[in-house]
């Protein structure tokens, strides 16, 4: 098994065992990062695809300094802004009141309540903007500020859109609660 550095090093050399290897260990969780910012699973592989082309083109300037992981996890994340900016002209606009929701007064979600896949559906159903706002922001960790440099949007604007995707999210989270209430009641 090869360690980061062979692997690094031997991609640097446009050394295609290396490559292969790199892209068995770690496309399973860029994928992952993907997905969270792509419309669809095939979107999410393109986004992919294009990631690793970047980190195979730029992997002889990994300094070293920090995770490596965490530089291409950086280099999938900004492939995939990279895409939303593309995509944005061909996207289906969402007027915002049609999303926007009341508090509802429930604080919080049983632990463990819902699968991966439940929770993966209901943030992929929201707006393209307000999907990306809210992965940059609660996943990634990014600030208002920096997110409406990345998007070319207001801070202010980011800060709405995280408060509005929060509020969808909570909603349709309550939805598919009581669904789920109903039916184990049911059974």
């Amino acid at each position: 098994m090869m360690s980061d550095q062979q692997i690094i090093e031997g991609c640097a050399r446009h050394d295609r065992k290396a490559q292969q290897v790199l892209y068995d260990q770690y496309s399973r969780f860029l994928l992952g990062v993907c997905l969270r910012y792509a419309t669809d699973k095939a979107e999410a592989e393109d986004i992919l695809q294009e990631s690793f082309l970047k980190i195979f083109i730029s992997i002889k300037n990994f300094s070293g300094t920090g995770s490596f992981i965490g530089w291409l996890r950086k280099i999938a994340v900004n492939t995939a802004i990279t895409s939303y900016h593309k995509n944005l002209k061909y996207r289906y606009h969402v007027e915002i009141e049609d999303y926007v929701s009341v508090e509802t007064g429930v604080t919080s979600f049983e632990e463990d309540f819902f699968t991966s896949d439940e929770l993966y559906k209901v943030l992929n159903e929201l707006p393209a903007g307000y999907r990306m706002v809210f992965n940059l922001y609660a996943v990634e960790g990014y600030k208002h500020k920096e997110i409406a440099e990345i998007l070319g949007i207001d801070t202010n604007t980011s800060k709405s859109q995280y408060s509005r995707a929060k509020a969808v999210i909570r909603s349709k989270l309550e939805k598919l609660g009581t669904l789920k209430k109903i039916y184990t009641e049911n059974e």
